[in-house]
């Protein structure tokens, strides 16, 4: 692309780029796309985006189009990289100048030439870093920020390589800028403080965003450009000037009004400090020692005293307890219980933080966090005035809890109470015993400080397992504080019942429910409630269950938010799921709900997915009659399994979850419900986490209704299970078998017609010896059925298969029974070793040389086959086969299992005409036997039995005694 003349067009078409109308826009994408890969086409974008007299939008979709070019054609093994002459001339002009005056293009450019001094900084483009070192000291503001803005992303891009040999480059790099870096950052602090104190405001909120930028290059070369930083004076020095600057900027932070655009930046600014810290103490904690105890001084003094007053903020506050925190729970500072396996570095450590919290230090921290942090504030008793809902979702996780002071506070509490739980024990005790009987509802601190106590008696429960008599506490105080009808008791009530629900796993004694589900019942019905999921004995809650039920659904009613609903329906899953079939009574009003809830909820595919797990349980809980929910079910799991719907990355997994549930529970084949399954053949495609879910689907139709189902998608599901078996896991192959396995169960004489395209390849990986024991074992078991229960067909198959091998039909079937005799130790499953047996035996008698050759494998087989599923009855002396099974006795669940699903029937249902629980394997012995003696003569079937081991003969007979 000549330069001269492709300019102009270039810049037309990008012109045309930014249009707003698609039909220009559309063909200049497209003519972009194809000059990506035109020798020059970068030189002439360079030339355009370093343009300052061009339009802003032209330049912009110019750098961006550059930007994306060194990702795809920069690598000199990228597929139409750019020449090494183009390249050159490109990173000579991406350094030339730096006097881009619009912001965003500026940051673009840094971003680009980062991406380039990934791949070729230092070896290809050395004049890089003394070109930025240069750059960053000249007098002109514009040129010193945009170099120092490109200094700041190269060093971050090259900070990120993980390779040794990448690694050793930005070590000497370090060491190399480490002191100019230093120097440039205090240059830029003096500035800035200097002009502050000047109140230039101007002048300096440019200062602090060249202070900004070149704090961010010492975070990288600090964090990352040492092996042992503790050996560098530099950077040990530099991190303890950080403690004096940050105080510095605190100090600053009180003369600088909150709206002022300085301010934010400050802000940054410091929280940048701080990161600078945490960075280093995740990454070097042994560094790291020398600064624990200052570390600690600083934050606790800021966080825990009356010095940080005035100056702290949000974020500040939180930065600082995360350092706290980190240095508390550090695996490094912890001496091994065998003090003698420790380091010096971390006993050191540890000595340090132990002179460090002593009682007072850790009893103020501990109440300080109490009865400061942990305290409701007014804007938060506001909002649970003004929109209750909206309070009690950010209170319990809101997207904006996340990040907010409160939950850090507590995880600050949970850790240091876990490390000192001996000494603040006592602490946190006295708070509690100071807190006895029922507060003043005219006081509001009061109710607010020991709203503050119980939640961190709530999150020390299993610390405090030892030392706190639970249930005597709910019953004379607790229970009592819940009956507090008064609204202004509000925040007692929902911590209490909070705190309950913290402990109720830890220590609460079950004869004591009853008294709680009772409360639990009262403040529902004042609607005075955050739901919690308890445990709970069903026994001693179905007494409540109807009044339960019937409040938690006006609360699912009435509630608006999304969150508030997700959280009240996985409560009312709870329930279902623990009363199971005892829920039916009570469920109409749900089911009459659910539809309008789920035609609502379209854009909300959380609150789908959470509707989806209360079918689940609903599903399970009715049984055959969830048949009567199939007009909104069966749609509802048509579209959450269908992959070409959008909302399906949400809602497959439950989804396949409720289609299972809902076939296991089904009476009979719906037409609805076999048409869903054209979902599956997209599903298996897949080929993703969710294959498992698949073929307990395909089983479950199967068992269902095998000839309807078999009948309509047999074809195809034999074409994805031949697709799939070309690329998929051991345990993937053996899912797909085991469908097979189940068809010809179920259907023996279709089944091996269905499935035909498959059967070759397994009886040729029984001959080739599968060398995977599961697989194997699942060939043996398909392999037994056919010849078991479709002996024509395994007639045909070994046909085929000996016409394959261009071998005889004996010495086929010879060499498949001596692989399955000789194989037989990979089946492990009982019934899969008595079909063995069986099958084996159904090839007598015979005259067939191949068999009677192979006589001896058989018996063994036979024998071992006996050991299996032979019992002994103590009173007779008599053996008896423990497989069979001859009549239908439905179990009865006890208390703590699931009553038998449909499915379970049909699978007992069909273990009835199973032969391997309806025929005797030692009466089938003795028959096939018997007519091979008849067949051969008693001479000729002596002979056979002298090449059975002598042992094996004896155990044959003690079995077969009586026959």
């Amino acid at each position: 692309m000549d330069l001269n003349s492709a300019s102009s067009i270039v810049l037309q078409v990008l012109t045309q780029a930014t249009s707003q109308d698609t039909a220009v826009l559309k063909p200049a994408e497209e003519q972009l796309k194809q000059w990506e890969t035109q020798p020059g086409f970068y030189s002439v974008l360079l030339n355009i985006f370093t343009n300052h007299a061009l339009d802003v939008n032209v330049r912009w979709l110019a750098v961006l189009y550059f930007k994306n070019g060194i990702d795809r054609y920069w690598r000199r093994v990228a597929p139409h990289a750019l020449s090494e002459e183009e390249k050159i001339s490109l990173r000579a002009g991406l350094i030339t100048n730096f006097n881009e005056p619009v912001n965003q293009i500026a940051t673009q450019i840094a971003v680009l030439i980062a991406k380039v001094a990934r791949v070729d900084c230092p070896r290809q483009w050395p004049e890089l870093i003394p070109t930025l070192l240069e750059s960053v000291k000249v007098q002109d503001d514009l040129r010193q920020h945009r170099a120092l803005l490109t200094f700041y992303h190269v060093t971050k891009t090259l900070a990120s390589k993980r390779l040794a040999a990448d690694r050793k480059l930005f070590y000497d790099l370090a060491s190399g800028i480490y002191s100019f870096a230093c120097s440039l950052w205090n240059h830029h602090t003096d500035t800035f403080l200097q002009q502050i104190c000047a109140w230039d405001e101007a002048a300096a909120t440019n200062s602090l965003e060249r202070t900004l930028l070149s704090l961010k290059v010492l975070r990288k070369l600090t964090v990352h450009g040492f092996v042992e930083p503790h050996w560098n004076v530099e950077v040990m020095g530099f991190l303890h000037a950080v403690f004096e600057r940050l105080k510095q900027f605190l100090e600053c932070s009180r003369s600088i009004k909150a709206e002022n655009v300085c301010r934010d930046r400050l802000e940054k600014t410091i929280i940048l400090f701080t990161k600078v810290l945490l960075d280093f103490l995740d990454q070097h904690p042994f560094s790291f020692a020398p600064l624990i105890q200052r570390s600690l001084e600083f934050a606790v003094s800021y966080v825990f005293t009356e010095a940080g007053e005035g100056i702290v903020f949000e974020r500040f506050i939180v930065q600082c307890m995360n350092l706290i925190k980190m240095i508390v729970k550090n695996y490094a500072y912890k001496p091994s219980k065998n003090i003698e396996d420790s380091s010096p570095e971390t006993l050191e450590a540890h000595k340090i933080k132990t002179a460090f919290f002593t009682y007072p230090t850790l009893m103020e921290i501990c109440r300080r966090l109490v009865t400061h942090y942990f305290l409701l504030t007014k804007e938060e008793l506001m909002m649970w005035e003004e929109d209750p809902e909206g309070f009690t979702v950010e209170e319990t996780g809101g997207d904006s809890w996340k990040y907010s002071l409160r939950p850090c506070t507590e995880v600050l509490f949970i850790d240091i109470f876990h490390e000192y739980n001996q000494t603040l024990t006592p602490v946190l005790l006295d708070m509690v015993h100071s807190l006895q009987g029922c507060t003043n509802v005219e006081d509001t601190n009061a109710i607010l400080i020991k709203d503050a106590v119980y939640n961190a008696v709530g999150l020390a429960a299993y610390e405090l397992f030892d030392s706190v008599d639970f249930d005597q506490w709910f019953r004379n105080q607790l229970l009592a504080e819940l009956q507090v009808s008064d609204d202004r008791y509000k925040p007692i009530r929902r911590r209490v019942i909070w705190l309950i629900g913290q402990w109720i796993s830890v220590k609460f004694k079950s004869d004591l429910r009853p008294m709680l589900y009772e409360a639990i019942r009262n403040l529902l019905q004042d609607q005075d409630l955050v739901v919690n999921d308890f445990e709970f004995r069903t026994d001693q809650f179905l007494p409540y269950l109807e009044c339960m039920f019937t409040l938690l659904f006006q609360l699912l009613q009435e509630v608006t938010q999304c969150d508030t609903k997700m959280h009240v329906l996985h409560v009312l899953s709870c329930v279902i799921e623990r009363v199971n079939v005892q829920i039916r009574p009570h469920v109409e009003c749900l089911i009459q709900y659910l539809p309008l809830l789920w035609k609502q909820s379209e854009e909300h595919n959380m609150l789908r997915c959470a509707i989806l797990t209360t079918l689940i349980h609903l599903v399970q809980g009715l049984g055959a009659d969830s048949k009567n929910l199939y007009p909104f079910l069966l749609p509802v799991i048509q579209l959450s399994t269908d992959v070409s719907q959008p909302p399906h990355v949400y809602l497959l997994e439950d989804g396949l979850e409720l289609w299972l549930v809902t076939l296991e529970n089904s009476p009979c084949l719906t037409p609805e419900l076999l048409r869903i399954f054209q979902n599956m053949s997209a599903l298996l495609e897949l080929s993703s986490e969710n294959l498992q879910n698949c073929f307990k689907i395909i089983n479950a139709y199967i068992f269902l209704s095998s000839s309807g189902f078999l009948q309509m998608y047999a074809t195809d599901l034999c074409q994805s299970f031949c697709e799939l078996l070309k690329d998929i896991t051991t345990e993937g192959q053996v899912q797909v078998l085991k469908v097979v396995e189940n068809v010809l169960k179920v259907n023996p004489i279709l089944g091996p017609q269905m499935f035909q395209p498959l059967l070759p390849s397994i009886f040729r990986g029984i001959i080739d010896g599968e060398r995977y024991p599961v697989v194997m074992s699942t060939y043996l078991g398909i392999m037994g059925r056919v010849l078991l229960q479709n002996a024509s067909f395994f007639s045909l198959l070994l046909s085929q298969m000996a016409c394959e091998f261009g071998q005889e039909l004996d010495q086929t079937l010879g060499n498949m029974i001596e692989m399955w005799v000789d194989r037989m130790d990979n089946i492990t499953q009982p019934e899969r070793r008595k079909l063995s047996a069986l099958a084996l035996l159904s090839l007598l008698p015979s005259l067939n040389s191949a068999i009677q050759d192979k006589f001896c494998g058989i018996i063994n087989i036979s024998v071992e086959g006996l050991h299996d599923v032979m019992s002994e009855d103590p009173e007779t002396g008599t053996y008896k086969d423990c497989m069979l099974m001859s009549h239908f006795e439905e179990p009865k669940a006890t208390e703590d299992e699931e009553p038998p699903t449909e499915q379970d029937k049909r699978k007992k249902s069909l273990a009835l005409k199973d032969p391997v629980h309806t025929v005797s394997l030692q009466q089938f012995i003795y028959e096939k036997l018997k007519a091979q003696q008849e067949l051969l003569g008693e001479q000729g079937f002596q002979a056979l039995m002298e090449t059975v081991d002598t042992e094996v003969v004896a155990q044959l007979q003690e079995f077969l005694q009586g026959f």
